[in-house]
């Protein structure tokens, strides 16, 4: 015996506003639809939820982008100071390529390590 089929979504038209909406089963999908908006004959976007009046007109209108500004543009740290010693001489030739765990602890007793083996 065959079981009964579900009734797939169908494609329906509808108006929000002055904007046309299209709403299609998207492919794979059980219940999801894609809603595509037009105004007058022209496609101006598609969503995957219900659209609003105010969606319809932020696809229509987009708000203004500024441009990306690059981030070596306007990052300049600019020239170190007469006298300085270069950051990777300062540091890392004293005391080798790390801290010390005395350094680290802060003054804060730490437990001595066991040795033997968990």
């Amino acid at each position: 015996m065959a079981k009964p089929r579900r009734d797939l979504p169908q494609q329906r038209r509808f108006m929000v506003g002055a904007y046309e909406i299209v709403a299609q089963p998207i492919a794979g999908s059980a219940q999801m639809l894609r809603y595509t908006v037009f105004l007058g004959r022209k496609r101006i976007g598609a969503m995957a939820s219900m659209p609003t009046e105010s969606d319809c007109r932020f696809l229509e209108k987009p708000p203004v982008v500024p441009p990306v500004k690059p981030f070596h543009l306007f990052y300049r740290p600019g020239r170190p100071k007469k006298g300085t010693q270069a950051a990777s001489a300062a540091g890392g030739a004293e005391r080798g390529l790390g801290a010390t765990l005395d350094e680290l602890s802060g003054a804060l007793p730490l437990p001595a390590r066991s040795t033997t083996p968990d």
